[in-house]
């Protein structure tokens, strides 16, 4: 499973600000710090205020900040209202299922189990834990954090014998 960028965005958007508690935070300031285009920020924004995780302040002097505090917002809720789709296989949506096998298999069953499971994990951390204060980038080097790019876990495996 891979959230989309706009989830990226919503949870950097939101680090941000509770990293910078106190005072308002700007879309300029997100753009610049993240990389990030302010018309996709503002999306991100907007979404994010109508849900009541933010509010916004209009006009010169204006910007953002969180409506909650940060120890009250769990990741899990903030992914769930990012993200528009989880059906982790076709069978997920029984209006579009036409997997032979739906009858009785159980793969189903252990993919849902699954995103219980993912889900269980993002509810127990709210974004004050994500959250450390952002020392500003070194003068003339803006911070440009990697999108897209996939982690690699390496395992370690024993052999018997």
């Amino acid at each position: 499973m891979r959230l989309s960028e706009y989830t990226d965005y919503s949870l950097r958007v939101l680090m941000y600000c509770a990293a910078h508690p106190g005072r308002l935070v700007t879309i300029a300031e997100l753009a610049e710090h993240h990389q990030v285009s302010k018309n996709h920020l503002m999306k991100v924004v907007n979404d994010l205020a109508r849900q009541g995780v933010l509010e916004t302040t209009r006009g010169r002097g204006g910007g953002l900040r969180l409506l909650q505090a940060a120890d009250t917002i769990r990741v899990g809720d903030i992914v769930r209202a990012a993200e528009t789709d989880f059906r982790l296989v076709e069978c997920f949506d029984p209006a579009t299922d036409s997997c032979t096998l739906t009858p009785g298999c159980k793969l189903k069953h252990v993919f849902h189990d699954a995103l219980q499971a993912y889900f269980q994990v993002l509810d127990g951390v709210t974004l004050a834990e994500l959250t450390l204060p952002l020392a500003p980038a070194p003068a003339g080097r803006a911070s440009r954090p990697r999108t897209g790019t996939p982690v690699r876990i390496a395992v370690a495996t024993r052999r018997k014998g």
